[in-house]
């Protein structure tokens, strides 16, 4: 048996890069105005007290200038009310997302409900989640001493003088009252101390926590969940969790009353507040180990609405790690879940599926270590906040980028077109796009004015042209008749990476007159399995999975 030489079918459409968008340095970069979703995008900077809606060209239709910089999340909402968190610089509780308040917002700037749930006890963090009645799902901390976490099995090395443990809170905005309420702390197991509280066998109930994960990299880190993103299933009356450092994500019933998510029974599916699904890593529940593993630090977990696309699915920002995975990915999944919104576990077996149904990938430039988010478009396409560097970009279900955007804002608010941008000076949580028949704007003044950026001397945001880099080829490789083609000139580089993000082929790296040409691509030296082809012109990419067989 030999390797062949197998050809690949490659198109490539290319437009040229123009001398004012080569010294661009933020705003907005790239815009395929035939295949991007048209929209208004929204985010919130998370070192700047003022959250912003742009259109698809990069210029300001919106902003909400607020007290306080936000706790991390903000969204905008059908009623028309910006509803954000904000950091209440609470002296204990001071990690990442520390937050304290939920506010609504008018149109007009004007705070029209504020709810503190900040004290020397429990104190709000990272993300909230607007429900269908109103209310509004929040994450929380809660302060447990020494002595009570150690009597419910925790193990002693793994303790200082207290932990923070999560809890959720659903808040009904008309009287400030909590009116359902959840705690990781009513539901955990540990095999460490057989007489201490939750003692049992860890690998036979994964519908609990195991109290002896120890996550964070100091293991007496009080932030011991690090609950980073809350999303709500109306259909399903359900609620996703996003424990970062757990590397997997929590499904609970939310159709349960306060006592029962306190319990093991009760609810439309029976089990109180136990952990109905859970997916990312099964060595958490004893069901695996780390080549099981899926998820790294991921955020923002959330099932994509019925109306759009993958309908039903749970698309999740999977971060990654300088240490073990330095790229990020967004991953689609399917869960095992029949009609009735129940999810189905073999007695020995972890939750599947085993890999993800989709998945935009480029191990070249795509990653960001913590924050971030995703969200799927009506059109199919998937709209993703690269939170770190504050990169918003739209992606073809081909993984083609389409609309590529830097948050122009840092902690002393826009800079100046061309200016370089200090590495973490303009992080954002999360980014929606909202379509333009979105109840919130119903009579609201859409007219966009300037980028959010500023311009010296007054010099108007010169117009973005188009550049695109698009590959097409079978996703398995065989033979066929090799073309590529370009329809117009410029530095092109198209290289082969293995699944670790290994460089391992170049096949073109040189300038390309406009016009046709043949490509044949030799794989004797690679062995069979999954590759990614990745096109570069200029600062337009496309990526694409391939699978390379032996004949």
């Amino acid at each position: 048996m030999k390797m062949t030489v197998i050809p690949l079918a490659v198109l490539v459409c290319i437009a040229a890069i123009t001398p004012a968008q080569a010294q661009r340095t933020m705003g907005l970069m790239m815009h395929d105005t035939a295949r991007s979703y048209q929209g208004y995008t929204f985010f919130a900077p998370l070192p700047y007290n003022v959250t912003y809606l742009i259109d698809n060209e990069g210029r300001l239709v919106q902003s909400w200038e607020a007290e306080r910089v936000p706790a991390h999340a903000a969204y905008f909402q059908e009623d028309g009310l910006l509803l954000r968190t904000a950091n209440m610089e609470n002296p204990i509780f001071t990690p990442g997302g520390s937050g304290g308040r939920v506010e609504h917002i008018d149109w007009d700037g004007s705070v029209v409900w504020q709810f503190d749930y900040s004290d020397s006890w429990v104190c709000l963090h990272h993300d909230i989640e607007p429900m269908p009645n109103g209310n509004v799902l929040m994450i929380a901390w809660e302060s447990k001493l020494r002595d009570e976490v150690l009597e419910n099995g925790r193990d002693t090395a793994y303790i200082d003088s207290m932990l923070w443990p999560d809890h959720v809170i659903e808040v009904h905005p008309d009287n400030d009252s909590i009116v359902w309420e959840w705690h990781i702390w009513d539901h955990l197991i540990q095999d460490f101390d057989s007489t201490k509280l939750n003692y049992g066998v860890v690998s036979e109930h994964p519908e609990l926590v195991d109290f002896n994960v120890v996550p964070r990299r100091d293991p007496r880190q009080p932030d011991w969940n690090h609950t980073n993103a809350i999303h709500y299933n109306p259909e399903l009356d359900q609620i996703v969790l996003s424990p970062r450092p757990f590397h997997e994500f929590w499904v609970i019933d939310h159709s349960t009353t306060t006592e029962e998510a306190a319990g093991h029974t009760g609810g439309r599916y029976g089990k109180g507040g136990d952990l109905l699904y859970r997916w990312g890593n099964p060595q958490n529940y004893g069901r695996g180990g780390p080549p099981q593993r899926r998820l790294i630090g991921q955020h923002d977990p959330a099932w994509i609405a019925d109306s759009l696309p993958g309908a039903g699915n749970i698309l999740i920002f999977n971060n990654g790690n300088p240490n073990q995975r330095p790229w990020s990915t967004v991953d689609e999944i399917a869960p095992p879940m029949d009609s009735a919104g129940f999810y189905h576990l073999g007695q020995d077996s972890a939750y599947g599926p085993a890999w993800p149904l989709w998945q935009f990938i480029d191990t070249t430039w795509f990653f960001s270590q913590n924050i971030s988010g995703c969200q799927r478009l009506p059109n199919g396409n998937t709209l993703i906040c690269s939170g770190a560097d504050g990169t918003l970009f739209e992606v073809t279900p081909d993984s083609e980028v389409v609309w590529l955007y830097i948050n122009p804002v840092t902690d002393t608010g826009p800079m100046i077109q061309g200016e370089s941008i200090p590495p973490g000076a303009n992080p954002v949580f999360k980014a929606y796009r909202y379509s333009p028949d979105f109840a919130g704007f119903v009579g609201r003044n859409l007219e966009p004015g300037n980028p959010i950026e500023r311009y010296p001397g007054g010099i108007t945001a010169p117009k973005v042209r188009t550049s695109r880099a698009t590959l097409s080829c079978p996703g398995v490789v065989r033979s066929g008749t090799p073309v590529f083609a370009a329809v117009s000139g410029g530095h092109t580089r198209l290289a082969v990476y293995d699944c670790m993000g290994r460089e391992v082929a170049k096949l073109v790296d040189e300038v390309l007159p406009a016009g046709r040409h043949d490509l044949h691509w030799s794989t004797r030296n690679l062995a069979s399995g999954s590759y990614f082809l990745k096109l570069t012109l200029g600062t337009a990419t496309s990526t694409r999975p391939v699978v390379v067989t032996r004949w």
